[in-house]
């Protein structure tokens, strides 16, 4: 099996992973825990994790320049990403946050184009104002009935600045997850987003009445820092190191099938027009978006 074969079974994985964890950590949101609180959780526990796994690991040495780039990664990777996520993942319904984290690929685009300073193309920006009416859409009208509409829509718009940050991240981490050992860069960047999230978290984490927390509730916790945080992570890394930056976000479609198939059997949410109506223009907005790339990528192969 190539690398290449393993790395997109890896970021398969991690994409299933992020589709059950929509239903997974709303159900502890913010019942149980409150979102910052929830991320403080998180992100202590990845880095214990991580931080444990590097003592197996040969030691590397880390440029001087490049703790400046992993912190910088780590901003838009974990702090202002997770913060986001779960905040509005705790205020909207599971489905609309899946679909909104489709997003990304265009996100991607629009950073990757940014930064390395090529013009995006007439096809790029209808797809990119597609998939933003799609958006929305979603945010202002789509919200759920079991989930209050004020705060589902300032949920769904926090989901997009999740999206949106997620989608910076994979353009910053790409040359340094190339560069160095998966654990090596994961563990520094673990480390620099604790250092960010535990303002806004601890507050939040001295308020969880444990003793009040459930068993079931317990395993979504742990499924939280192990599966979503950890897993999810190293594969998409590892994922990344080998692919497109586009290719590991245009997994991100498949977020909302599983969410929403998830989120259906349990009983989380519930589907409505304006849901399918904005899915569809943001799923035809980052195929207009992708489609493109696609296409010059071959022609410079010929």
């Amino acid at each position: 099996m190539n690398t290449r074969t393993l790395a997109l079974i890896a970021v398969s994985i991690a994409t299933l992973i992020y589709g059950l964890n929509y239903t997974i950590a709303k159900e502890v949101m913010p019942l149980y825990i409150q979102p910052f609180g929830f991320i403080l959780i998180r992100v202590i526990g990845a880095t214990a994790i991580f931080w444990l796994v590097s003592l197996f690991v040969k030691p590397e040495k880390i440029d001087k320049g490049d703790y400046k780039k992993i912190f910088v990664a780590s901003i838009f990777g974990i702090a202002l990403n997770m913060l986001a996520f779960f905040k509005g993942l705790s205020l909207t319904a599971p489905i609309s946050a899946s679909v909104m984290m489709v997003m990304s690929p265009i996100m991607v685009l629009i950073f990757s184009s940014i930064l390395i300073r090529k013009p995006i193309g007439k096809q790029r920006i209808l797809g990119v104002f597609i998939g933003l009416i799609g958006t929305v859409l979603l945010i202002t009208y789509g919200s759920s009935a079991a989930v209050a509409s004020t705060n589902s829509n300032w949920g769904n718009f926090l989901v997009f600045v999740n999206a949106s940050s997620y989608g910076l991240y994979l353009v910053l981490a790409k040359d340094l997850s190339k560069k160095y050992h998966p654990i090596t860069f994961i563990k520094w960047f673990y480390l620099f987003g604790l250092i960010l999230v535990t303002p806004f978290g601890f507050v939040e984490l001295t308020e969880v009445i444990w003793q009040k927390i459930p068993t079931n509730i317990y395993w979504n916790i742990g499924f939280v820092v192990i599966f979503t945080t950890c897993v999810t992570y190293l594969f998409n890394l590892y994922g990344l190191s080998k692919l497109k930056p586009t290719t590991v976000s245009v997994f991100i479609y498949l977020q909302p099938v599983i969410a929403t198939v998830y989120a259906l059997l349990v009983g989380s949410d519930t589907l409505n027009m304006v849901k399918v109506f904005a899915t569809i223009f943001i799923f035809l907005g980052v195929y207009l978006v992708t489609k493109q790339v696609e296409e010059k990528h071959k022609v410079l192969k010929k």
